[in-house]
């Protein structure tokens, strides 16, 4: 299993639209790439390390699929209209991370 995970960064001027990526944006993914999408979270920062501190990162989704295989057969073919819908939720790209992903 892995997890892509698609993290954007809290910087001074961000603008970032929680609704519209929730229940927008992540559902057009998941109907796009279809079966292949074994699961879906989000993590949505509200502090740092230190007391009163900003979370580095204001959203973080993770998506979970069986192998890299899987993620670009069903993901890749659509990655275009994913990115032009950014502009939609937010002004600042997202950081991608391919993960084998461990349980314990």
């Amino acid at each position: 299993m892995i997890k892509v995970s698609v993290m954007y960064p809290n910087t001074k001027d961000i603008k970032f639209d929680v609704d519209y990526y929730q229940n927008t944006h992540l559902p057009m993914i998941a109907k796009m790439v279809g079966p292949a999408l074994k699961g879906m979270e989000l993590d949505l920062g509200i502090g740092g390390r230190e007391s009163g501190e900003l979370a580095p990162y204001v959203a973080i989704a993770h998506l979970k699929f069986e192998d890299r295989n899987a993620f670009k057969d069903s993901f890749l073919s659509h990655a275009k209209l994913f990115a032009a819908d950014i502009k939609n939720y937010s002004n600042v790209k997202g950081i991608m991370q391919i993960s084998d992903l461990v349980t314990f």
